[in-house]
């Protein structure tokens, strides 16, 4: 293979044989710092030993490629140390078969144990291996590979061992001349790399096909791989080895909430590279000196990851306290709270602001939750937010979080999520794990069970029967109980609980005992009491006009301006009491909002009517357009928009279901505002 020219791209790549390459004297081979652990398992081992004895069996034309090893010259040390920047696993994997096929032939084949000690070792006095894997698995290599594995004083359990121990177990000493044979029929493409070539862009460019690093993995080369030895070693043991013993698996994950925090923009957790390219956007040039200053702080940050996956190592029990809570909606507001706790850990902001912080997040977290509303993709906006202070934090929190009127009515109809942690906080226990969750009225009862002692299941109506059903999973049905006072309760009617919540020492559930009687009703009126301690405990910042969904309430909605020809479309939707609308205008709105109260809240839209003079009328008494409600009562629909408009919100607001109808604005409605 031709060499390529220095004036090209300081690029040599010459194709050798790989046994003669490994033999030569002169070769010595460091893994740098940055290079992750050896990793092969012992499918990739029994694929490598099936092609070695695949080639040893072909005739003496055929030899076997195992790709290209890229590597630069050490500038430290010995000129002929080689530094391996790709081809780690297959240069070790071989090395073990090597290692395996001497110590099976060392004794009787002597001839053949010195060509296969040529390729592992230098010659004495050194005995250096020929290899020389990461420094923390330096010895653990060596032992292997020089057959002194049981005279480590610290044996750990490795790659290495497994791979040899394979190795020994399939090659016989009567195989080892046929196994011999085919390792000389190796060969490789040898690149080496001068001076001013761009060891990362090449390496990334190799790595494109077969196993992908991680993302973490590149970062560590990206950050590495242009240092001296010595600068590698001070920046692996500093920083980057505390980084990592500070996430542990989570390492990942840290790289990209870091980037979510510091750029304000989201990083996809999936794809190609997202996190290291937007790491290489964010940081494009690493020079030693601002590199120790960076690593500060990348370490810094690692310390308080630490603490968000384990709030117990928290030194304020107030503070951890408030971060367990937030575990329970998993990670995504890391990137937030990391910031904000540095923030406290510097003496930029005091505890209450911290905890504040945190509790508004999870106000957030909680109440999209309970509205059918997604939590993705939230935090970036968040972090830019909290870039111009507390306050624009607070604001933007409240622009994304449900209002309480929202979360009132559907905190009524729906299952609550996060049930533990919404009762055990509500029940002021400090770790709700300890606790069942109690279901009052039982999610699959037998006929027997009764709520009042005198009529049973089997006597209910199918009608009564659902709507018992569709408030089983409701806060107003729940209650944190005890365990072993849970496992008494399962099945029973009330009138037999309540015996045993009495005996609770939790004062949310063993209020349950003085109740006479538990149905649709008692769930409904005991929702709209914790519903209220819900809004306390979660409550949200300062409520805006339209928040980031463009869910609006009815009552704060207002008239857009008038509109472009052929963009007559107002709303996206509304949503009616949890039911989804495809409802595009006001004039629409008004005449389904009439028509549906009409059927469920007469009283109120005659007792609107009669006050305002319409828009119900017992006869079409003039000209224009109009909609029947019955036989002798008609809704006007020649009305303006603003009418349309107010008319909506008065007969709601008089029906008392304002609370639960909001608008979407379609983008051109919002537009005209």
């Amino acid at each position: 293979m031709a060499s390529g020219t220095a004036d090209a791209t300081n690029i040599d790549a010459i194709a050798v044989n790989t046994v003669g390459w490994l033999s030569a004297a002169e070769t010595t081979i460091v893994v740098p710092v940055y290079q992750r652990q050896y990793r092969w398992d012992i499918g990739a081992c029994e694929k490598l030993l099936g092609d070695v004895r695949a080639v040893a069996d072909s005739d003496d034309r055929h030899l076997h490629f195992i790709g290209s090893i890229l590597s630069s010259h050490s500038v430290e040390g010995e000129s002929a140390e080689l530094v391996l920047i790709d081809g780690q696993q297959r240069i070790t994997t071989l090395m073990l078969l090597v290692a395996a096929l001497h110590h099976t032939v060392k004794t009787g084949h002597p001839e053949l144990a010195d060509d296969l000690e040529r390729v592992l070792v230098h010659s004495s006095p050194s005995r250096r291996t020929k290899l020389r894997p990461h420094r923390a698995w330096a010895r653990v290599f060596e032992s292997v590979v020089l057959d002194r594995r049981g005279q480590d004083p610290e044996p750990r359990e490795s790659r290495f061992d497994d791979n040899y121990a394979f190795f020994r177990s399939q090659i016989s000493a009567e195989e080892a001349p046929r196994i011999w044979a085919g390792l000389q029929k190796l060969e490789h493409v040898a690149i080496t790399l001068g001076a001013g070539a761009n060891a990362q862009q090449i390496f990334e460019s190799l790595n494109s096909t077969g196993e992908p690093l991680r993302d973490h993995e590149l970062i560590h080369n990206y950050v590495l791989m242009g240092l001296s030895h010595a600068e590698q070693t001070e920046i692996e043991d500093s920083f980057w080895v505390p980084i990592e013993q500070n996430t542990g698996e989570s390492l990942g994950s840290f790289w990209r909430h870091y980037l979510v925090m510091t750029t304000g923009r989201e990083v996809a957790a999936i794809g190609k590279r997202g996190v290291y390219d937007a790491f290489r956007q964010q940081f494009p040039r690493l020079d030693l000196t601002p590199l120790r200053t960076q690593a500060a702080e990348w370490k810094e940050y690692s310390e308080i990851y630490r603490v968000l996956l384990n709030p117990a190592h928290a030194p304020d029990e107030d503070i951890a306290r408030q971060l367990a809570y937030l575990a329970t909606f998993g990670r995504a507001m890391h990137p937030l709270v990391m910031r904000a706790y540095r923030d406290h850990v510097r003496g930029e902001i005091d505890k209450d602001t911290l905890i504040r912080t945190i509790e508004f997040v999870q106000a957030l977290l909680l109440r999209r939750t309970v509205v059918g509303l997604s939590t993705d993709r939230l935090v970036a906006r968040l972090c830019r937010a909290r870039a111009d202070g507390q306050e624009s934090l607070e604001r933007a929190i409240s622009r994304i979080t449900p209002s309480d009127e929202r979360v009132r009515a559907a905190i009524k109809y729906g299952e609550l999520p996060h049930a533990a942690y919404v009762l055990g906080r509500l029940a002021g226990a400090d770790a709700p794990a300890e606790f069942a969750i109690e279901h009052v009225f039982p999610v699959a009862p037998g006929d027997g069970w009764s709520g009042d002692g005198v009529r049973s299941w089997a006597d209910f109506t199918e009608d009564e029967q659902n709507s018992h059903r569709a408030l089983a999973k409701t806060l107003g049905n729940l209650a944190p109980l005890e365990e072993p006072l849970a496992e008494r309760v399962i099945d029973m009617s009330f009138g037999d609980k309540r015996e045993t919540y009495s005996k609770s020492r939790i004062r949310l559930t063993n209020a349950l005992a003085a109740l006479p009687k538990w149905g649709t009703a008692a769930i409904a009126a005991r929702t709209v009491e914790l519903s209220e301690r819900v809004l306390e405990i979660w409550a949200s910042p300062t409520i805006v006009d339209i928040d980031d969904d463009g869910l609006t309430p009815i009552l704060d909605a207002a008239l857009r301006r008038g509109w472009p020809p052929g963009w007559q479309r107002e709303f996206e939707y509304v949503e009616y009491r949890g039911e989804h609308w495809e409802v595009y205008d006001i004039r629409y709105l008004f005449n389904r909002i009439f028509k549906r109260l009409w059927a469920d809240s007469r009283a109120a839209v005659v007792a609107f009517s009669a006050r305002r003079g319409g828009p119900i009328y017992p006869a079409q008494s003039w000209n224009g357009q109009w909609d029947a409600l019955d036989e002798s009562n008609f809704l006007y629909m020649g009305w303006d928009s603003q009418y349309m408009l107010t008319a909506v919100q008065g007969v709601l607001d008089e029906a008392g279901l304002a609370p639960e109808v909001f608008v979407k604005y379609s983008y051109i409605g919002n537009a005209m505002g």
